[in-house]
């Protein structure tokens, strides 16, 4: 207990304490929101990735549709574009 007392006495170890406590909890940047900056940024790093590559992706279909051949299956597979005397069922599986 003596001991205690004596090391709460020495100005040096006291003030050291205190600076860890007030950095690591009470400051704007403690340690809580270091942690919650961490999740966001792996958040946004992931989404980051998945919009890579549905870029890549689109500019490869983007190469493909250089060709009249190319363009009017796009249109027909994904925009359910149609010929004159042509009738399109769409059938979605869920």
């Amino acid at each position: 207990m003596n001991k205690i007392l004596v090391n709460l006495k020495n100005k040096f170890l006291l003030t050291t304490c205190v600076f860890f406590v007030y950095t690591l909890f009470l400051d704007e940047q403690d340690i809580f929101s270091i942690f919650s900056q961490r999740q966001k940024l792996n958040k946004l790093s992931v989404k980051k990735e998945k919009i890579k590559s549905k870029l890549i992706e689109t500019r490869n279909t983007l190469n493909r549709l250089n060709q009249i051949s190319e363009i009017e299956r796009y249109a027909r597979e994904k925009k359910y574009f149609k010929k004159n005397n042509e009738d399109i069922f769409v059938i979605f599986s869920e």
